[in-house]
């Protein structure tokens, strides 16, 4: 006896129900699979920005590392930085000094800071990392104790020249009792030793010494 003719409501309504969940069967699955596709997101995230939070959409696509080898370039990038940095600031000394000849507007004095900051330049880039730290071949002519005075000292002239431009700038020029007095070479003198000393860090920790071997 087919059940089909006795119940035709039942089993249209049931051939409904099996029809719609046919179709939508797979349909709660889809939340699941975005979920675990965020959470792995969110782990290599995580993985490779610690303590950082979530960052926009934007940046989540951009991977700068992956287009440029800076395994091999890492020492080229930063000399040509550092080179920029230097050139820059004893650029604008240099137009300062040319558009105020006169001691009165600017004072000859003040270009100490500046020698004094690229001999600080050459000191703190004269020693490397490893002769440091005591690891390098050869600890050379003043051994690690030296290096690390070496070091020292180049420091403390680097940040002695800087703290010196800022006096310039402020004592000289900012604070002033003659408003007509133009501040343009206090921040000449400032922007010079700051350049100076940006491409001194530079130089030092931006490049790797395990390229030169």
């Amino acid at each position: 006896m087919n059940l089909s003719s006795i119940l035709p409501g039942r089993s249209s309504h049931s051939c409904l129900i099996g029809r719609n969940h046919s179709q939508t069967g797979n349909k709660p699955e889809e939340p699941k699979q975005k979920e675990t596709l965020f959470t792995r997101k969110d782990a290599l995230l995580q993985e490779r920005f610690p303590g950082n939070p979530k960052m926009s959409g934007f940046f989540d696509r951009m991977s700068c590392s992956e287009c440029i080898d800076w395994g091999e370039k890492r020492n080229t990038v930063a000399s040509v930085a550092a080179g920029v940095l230097f050139f820059t600031g004893w650029w604008i000394i240099i137009d300062a000094a040319v558009k105020y000849p006169d001691m009165e507007r600017f004072n000859h004095s003040y270009h100490a800071c500046g020698v004094i900051a690229t001999v600080a330049f050459l000191m703190i880039n004269a020693v490397s990392n490893g002769q440091v730290r005591g690891e390098s071949y050869s600890e050379g002519c003043l051994g690690q104790t030296g290096a690390r005075i070496w070091l020292f000292v180049g420091f403390m002239l680097a940040f002695g020249s800087l703290i010196a431009s800022m006096w310039i700038l402020f004592g000289g020029y900012v604070v002033q009792d003659d408003k007509s007095k133009e501040v343009y070479p206090g921040i000449a003198v400032f922007f010079q030793n700051a350049f100076i000393f940006f491409g001194g860090l530079v130089f030092k920790f931006g490049r790797t010494e395990d390229l030169w071997q």
